[in-house]
Parts: structure tokens; sequence; C-alpha cells
């Protein structure tokens, strides 16, 4: 009740965060559905390697990508992370399937994401996390990714990136750094900041940003493609918005708010790349033996990547 509480507080001070809540009960249906139910099931589609950039918006990807193979789109389950998670993988049984993940929302989530995946690596827990950049680089994913794929020869392998979702590499700015120097415990984050009026950023200097992260990351991504067998495919979990109108509301949007699913948010890359003889995928009973996490790396983790 305590949150309910806060954010109708704050939706009273900013009228775009009260479009935004209007905006969010129109396209989950007055809360009826969880998830984006028009997304795809990217299980359901076949593929050996599935690569997910996080926050990465079809027409960006489109623009600047030179990864070889097949680019075609699909629409995303979820408009955030924990939506993607839901919509994909909740009562699931992947046990075929390993998911190696730099982003910790799988794990913050868990108790409300039950899936039976065969492994989960979390990449960010402890020396896969770069305490100069506080997020988890892409070249950091790749040996995670190839120590993976020698480790279990026989599954498919889900591959979970941080890039292009700040904060931004090489850049000299400060508003998407340094989350836990946050004066106050509940400031608001970047793209809120944006939407209230508080941080003025242009709207150019944004989408440059988020282009250098992009071609930061996609490198990398076309190294792992290329030195895995099998069918890869190259995607992601959701868009972002950068100041865009949404609706019905017509107010302008930033970032990639839960339950509101505009072009910019659930249309997603689908790049179909194959390199060399298909995968033989054996289910095998799950390992549960995942070793647990002290919950304060995980907040800290969060914070540090722009999640309240």
């Amino acid at each position: 009740m305590m949150k309910i509480a806060e954010r109708l507080i704050r939706a009273a001070k900013s009228p775009n965060l009260f479009g935004r809540g209007v905006n969010r009960l129109y396209h989950r249906r007055f809360n009826r559905r969880r998830f984006n139910t028009d997304g795809v099931d990217v299980f359901e589609e076949d593929w050996d390697n599935l690569l997910i950039l996080d926050a990465c918006r079809y027409d960006m990807f489109a623009n600047h990508h030179e990864l070889p193979g097949r680019l075609e789109s699909r629409i995303s389950r979820g408009a955030a992370t924990v939506e993607f998670l839901r919509g994909n993988f909740v009562d699931r049984s992947l046990e075929d399937t390993v998911y190696v993940t730099a982003n910790p929302q799988f794990y913050r989530n868990r108790d409300r994401l039950p899936t039976d995946l065969h492994d989960v690596i979390n990449i960010w827990r402890t020396d896969g996390w770069d305490d100069e950049y506080q997020t988890v680089l892409p070249e950091t994913v790749n040996e995670y990714a190839l120590e993976a794929i020698d480790r279990y020869p026989h599954k498919r392998l889900v591959v979970h990136y941080i890039q292009p979702h700040y904060p931004f590499l090489g850049s000299e700015t400060s508003f998407d750094k340094n989350h836990l120097n946050l004066e106050q415990p509940d400031e608001e984050r970047v793209w809120d900041q944006l939407m209230t009026g508080r941080l003025n950023v242009d709207r150019d200097v944004l989408w440059q940003l988020y282009v250098d992260n992009l071609l930061h990351a996609l490198p990398h991504a076309e190294a792992l493609m290329t030195a895995l067998s099998g069918k890869t495919v190259v995607t992601a979990d959701h868009g972002n918005m950068l100041g865009e109108r949404a609706s019905p509301v017509p107010i302008k949007e930033w970032g990639h708010p839960r339950g509101i699913y505009t072009k910019q948010l659930v249309k997603v890359p689908w790049l179909v790349y194959d390199e060399g003889p298909r995968r033989s995928v054996v289910a095998e009973q799950t390992d549960d033996a995942h070793e647990a996490v002290d919950e304060d790396i995980v907040t800290e983790r969060l914070e540090d990547l722009g999640y309240r």
C-alpha cells in the first residue's frame, strides 16, 4: 500500500507521470494482462543461441548494425526486462536451456518468475561486474557465454547483454552514472528525471549516446555469434523511448516503463545467422543448487543500472 501511495503522490506532482499511468492502464487493458500478450513467445521460435541486447529498439539497430545474417523484426512480450521475462520464462520447462545474464532482474524476481532452466549464470554477481563502469561489459559477457557452451554443449543458450542500456560506456556524462552516490535515496532515475523535467538533456545528445553504446556492444555480439555453432538470433528484450509521443495520452515518453506497448518499446530486432551444423539439444533435469547471492549485491547492481 505504501508503494501505491508513493506512486499516487508522485503522479499528482507531475502531469506526465499521471499520463503515463493512464497510458499503462490502456495498454494493459486495465491490468487484465501482465505482459504484452500480442508479442511472440521466444522459446517457440527456432534458434540454438539467443543473444539479447537490453533495451535495443528496432529502428536504431536496423540503421547502425553491420552484423552478418538476415534482419527481421518481432514484437516483444515486454516493454521492460521483467515483463519480457514474465511473458517468456514463467512456468516453463526449459531444462534444455542455459541462461547467461548480465542483468540482475531475473535473480531479483526469481520468486515471481518460476522457471525450470537447466542453469542460470549470473555474470554480474562478483568478478563479472566492472566497478569502473558500474555494469557488465559485453566482452565479459562473451567470456562467460563461451565457457557456458563448453560446459553445456547440448543446450540452447540465451545470452543477455546489458548494452545499449545505460550507463553509457566511454562517455563523460554523469547523469547516467554513480547511482549509488545519490544524495537522496528516493531521487528519481534518469528517465523519470526527464519525464518530470528535473533533467534537461537534448534528445539528439541522448540518441547519440544510445547509439554509441549500441556500437560498443555490436562487435562483441558479432564475435560471439560467429564463434557459436548452429542458428543464432540477435534480438532485444524491449526497446526504449527517447521523447516520442506515447498513446493514448500524447505525452513525451522516456525510457522503458512497464505496461506501455508502443512501437518504440516492443518492436525489436530479430537477426538470424546460421553458422555450421545445428546443435543437438537435450533436456536434462534442472540443477537447483544455484549459489545464493547477497541481496545487498543484487540491489547495488540494479541501482547502478538505473533500476529503482
